[in-house]
């Protein structure tokens, strides 16, 4: 006798284009499902107040005129690595060094302030440590990309693998520029006559910082969607064999597009030493590279969404830090928050791209 095959329980399928507006809802609402998760876990964890928690996680971001401008300032730096990520992802490289292309820049520009500090201008200076931050970091990226398009070598670990090099030579000028001698640290460079560092644009130490990375998001928005390389960089992350048969060098797209990356990378590099901390560490970068991933996925590409999404990541690293300091806290339970809330966000993309039909539905009966 036969056995009648039955449908499975469950069944996944891909999806047609959604709507701009019914995509944004369903990330809405995983935000919103997210945060009652990380209330229920709150109130058996310390028996707290949820709504007073998260409300402390808003004044951790923005309580005071300088904490909005702190939580500004690492934004910008977090959308400046996102963009510089952009193009590379896109094409389907996966950079997965940005954190030692941020360095590489970082150092640069340290070095820059060490040793032109005395003798150039500050925006002569600003200008050659912009530069040479660009040129540091599009070399950092433009080598695994020269290996990807010469003898096709796994981007992801060659990229990593960058990153330590990286980590390794900027601990080197630590320990050369070490200030005061035996610190292990360069402290804050040029901290009497502030050369190198960003002026104060209406009042604010970070303004420059905002105009350089808007600048970057508008740009790097128009480069992808319509220049010329922007549709080469879309068709080769396609596919390679289709670039080719479009007459598209695909070897010399993936060499350029990763000197871009790592460039607008050096560029959070410049920004991170003169902008921010006016030092160098290892920890610049922060890990923030891995972070800017993440807003780069979300944002599909778009760098004026990037804008959003960077913007809530920082809120929600400030307000977990406020919550485990003000509520005494460790760092594990504020860190296990913001970690529920981007698994929410993250797990919403499925259901924007996939649907799930179950046995019996009335749209499965059709």
């Amino acid at each position: 006798m036969k056995k009648e095959s039955r449908e499975p329980l469950v069944r996944i399928s891909k999806r047609g284009v959604m709507s701009r507006g019914k995509a944004w809802g369903i990330r809405l609402v995983a935000v919103a499902l997210s945060l009652i998760v990380c209330a229920f876990i709150i109130f058996a964890i310390v028996k707290l107040n949820p709504l007073k928690v998260y409300g402390a996680m808003f004044e951790g971001a923005f309580g005071t005129s300088k904490r909005i401008w702190v939580t500004v300032r690492d934004t910008m730096m977090l959308l400046c690595i996102a963009i510089g990520l952009a193009p590379a992802f896109k094409m389907k490289f996966w950079n997965i060094g940005a954190e030692g292309q941020i360095l590489m820049g970082g150092i640069v520009s340290a070095a820059c302030m060490i040793y032109l500090g005395k003798t150039v201008s500050t925006i002569p200076l600003l200008v050659i440590m912009l530069i040479g931050s660009m040129m540091a970091g599009g070399i950092w990226g433009l080598i695994p990309g020269l290996f990807k398009a010469k003898w096709n070598t796994n981007e992801t670990l060659f990229t990593l693998m960058m990153n330590y090099i990286a980590i390794q030579i900027t601990s080197f000028f630590v320990a050369k520029w070490e200030n005061p001698f035996g610190s292990n640290t360069v402290g804050i460079i040029n901290s009497r006559t502030q050369a190198g560092w960003f002026p104060p644009i209406f009042g604010q130490a970070y303004t420059l910082n905002v105009i350089i990375v808007m600048l970057l998001v508008v740009g790097m928005y128009l480069y992808l969607n319509y220049s010329k390389q922007g549709y080469e960089i879309a068709v080769v992350g396609e596919s390679e064999n289709t670039a080719r048969y479009a007459a598209i060098n695909v070897k010399k797209v993936i060499i350029r597009t990763m000197a871009i990356s790592g460039a607008l990378c050096g560029i959070a590099g410049f920004i991170a030493v003169a902008g921010a901390s006016h030092t160098i560490s290892t920890s610049t970068a922060g890990g923030q590279g891995f972070t800017a991933i993440i807003v780069c996925w979300l944002s599909k590409f778009n760098s004026f969404i990037m804008i959003l999404i960077s913007a809530l990541l920082v809120f929600f690293e400030k307000g977990a830090i406020e919550i485990a300091s003000r509520y005494n806290l460790n760092d594990y339970v504020s860190s296990m928050i913001t970690g529920i809330i981007l698994f929410f966000i993250l797990g919403s993309e499925f259901f924007i791209n996939y649907k799930v039909k179950f046995r019996g539905s009335k749209e499965e009966a059709k």
